[in-house]
C-alpha cells in the first residue's frame, strides 16, 4: 500500500509539487495543466463582479462591457478588465500581450456581435504552491 505523503498521493505529484486538478465544466472529466488554466480564465471573464454569493469580489468587469459599441475606449476598457481580472484571480498565468486576431474578428462577425481576442502570457503551473517560475509562454483564444 502506498501512503500519501505531505503533498498528497504519489499519482498527484509532479516532482515535489502537487498537480492541481479540476473538473471540466462541460464533460465532468478531470482537467489539469494548461487546460485547467484556460477554463479558469473563461470562468473569470464570464463572471460579473458581485455575482457569486460567497465570493462577491470574484469575477471581472468584462460582462459589463458586453453590448457596448466597439470603440477605442471600449477596447481599452476590455484590456484593463482582462488584465486586472487575471492578475487578481489566476496566479498561474500572467498576461504579456492581448491581440484581436483579424481572422476571428471579420466584419461579418463584428456585425453579429461576435468578438474574439488572444491572450499571450507566462504559464506558471506551480504558482498556487508559491513557485512563480515561468514554465513556458502560452496562448489562449477567447
Amino acid at each position: 500500500m502506498v501512503r500519501p505523503g505531505p503533498l498528497g498521493p504519489p499519482a498527484l505529484r509532479q516532482g515535489r509539487y502537487l498537480v492541481i486538478t479540476g473538473i471540466n465544466r462541460e464533460t465532468g472529466k478531470p482537467l489539469d495543466g494548461w487546460a485547467h488554466v484556460v477554463q479558469s480564465l473563461q470562468v473569470i471573464f464570464s463572471t460579473r463582479i458581485g455575482a457569486r454569493i460567497m465570493r462577491r469580489l470574484f469575477g471581472s468587469a468584462v460582462p459589463g462591457l458586453l453590448g457596448k459599441n466597439l470603440e477605442p475606449s471600449t477596447l481599452s476598457a476590455f484590456y484593463s478588465a482582462i488584465i486586472i481580472a487575471v492578475e487578481l484571480w489566476e496566479p498561474r498565468f500572467s498576461v504579456r500581450r492581448i491581440t484581436y486576431p483579424a481572422t476571428q474578428n471579420s466584419t461579418a462577425n463584428l456585425a453579429q456581435g461576435i468578438f474574439g481576442f488572444k491572450l499571450e502570457g507566462d504559464y506558471r503551473p506551480r504558482a498556487l504552491q508559491g513557485d512563480f517560475t515561468v514554465d513556458q509562454v502560452k496562448t489562449a483564444y477567447f
